[in-house]
């Protein structure tokens, strides 16, 4: 996923005000990148190769606030660790072929807390561990 959205770390010309609107709030967060392959990461990244506990639980221990997961096998890592304090799923349908599942292994016990709607075409779901 990080490699994914790199391509927002490098103005295009090309870009429209609301494109460059969200380039500069993604430059401006912090970001842990977890990666076997990676040797080095952009700015305002940190990279975290060993350790996955360790430096997940320094992170929720310095920061108040959310910290957003992305990618499967990930989430899959923390959830086995019991680092994930909640999941929301967006529903927002659209037909695909092919893709990865939500959840990167068995689903785990979820308790479900909320919904809402966060425009005409997306509902937010709202578990936690349960």
């Amino acid at each position: 996923m990080y490699e994914i959205m790199r391509y927002w770390d490098d103005d295009h010309p090309e870009w429209n005000a609301e494109e460059r609107a969200f380039a500069a709030a993604w430059r401006n967060q912090p970001k842990w990148v977890v990666s076997r392959s990676l040797k080095a990461v952009g700015p305002n990244a940190k990279l975290v190769e060993e350790d996955l506990e360790g430096a997940i639980r320094e992170i929720k221990a310095e920061r108040d606030g959310e910290i957003e997961v992305a990618g499967p096998d990930l989430a899959h890592s923390l959830t086995k660790l019991g680092l994930i304090d909640e999941y929301r799923i967006y529903l927002h349908p659209v037909v695909l072929g092919h893709g990865k599942p939500y959840f990167a292994g068995p689903r785990p016990p979820l308790r479900f807390i909320a919904s809402d709607r966060i425009d005409e075409a997306v509902i937010r779901l709202t578990y936690v561990p349960g």
